[in-house]
């Protein structure tokens, strides 16, 4: 089963939120319709700025908690290499 750490943004170089889920489309509608209290609801953070596929939650988790660490400037990094343009992935995944 697929697994998923994403990396949500209220903007390009906006406030931002990093999560872990087994359903990244149901998370994603949870968070841009604002089911899901917290630091997401709070700060509308709801843009699917990056993402990570993994084979095993253990490994998302393991992934998730390394990138929890590292400092905006390096996340700002991971988002830029793989999204520049900082699009909502939202759509994308949908297909």
């Amino acid at each position: 089963m697929s697994s998923y750490v994403y990396i949500l943004a209220s903007a390009k170089n906006g406030t931002l939120y990093t999560g872990v889920t087994a359903d990244l489309i149901k998370r994603m509608y949870e968070h841009k319709n604002k089911f899901v209290p917290g630091f997401a609801q709070k700060y509308s953070v709801g843009k699917l700025v990056y993402y990570e596929t993994f084979n095993n939650i253990k490994n998302a988790i393991v992934r998730e908690k390394h990138i929890k660490k590292w400092n905006r400037e390096w996340k700002i990094k991971l988002i830029e290499q793989n999204n520049p343009q900082w699009k909502d992935l939202y759509q994308e995944i949908l297909v």
